[in-house]
């Protein structure tokens, strides 16, 4: 059986993590020197939090409010 050889200095960082991946502007749309906001503001949290839009309700997700969608 052969053993792997292993840099001690490797060894020491840890284990190799994948590279983050970059967000996109989701939030944001952009138009020559304006910019929109593309969802709501929480009532409850302020300026700031968006609220997340799902396929029935748009909820934020650092109180929990949510706003259902009407059919």
């Amino acid at each position: 059986m052969v053993e792997k050889k292993t840099d001690a200095k490797a060894a020491a960082k840890g284990p190799v993590k994948g590279k983050k991946k970059k967000l996109k502007n989701a939030l944001y749309e952009i138009k020559g020197d304006s910019v929109s906001r593309k969802n709501k503001f929480c009532p409850k949290c302020g300026a700031g939090v968006f609220l997340a839009n799902h396929k029935d309700r748009v909820s934020c997700g650092k109180c929990g409010y949510a706003e259902w969608k009407q059919k």
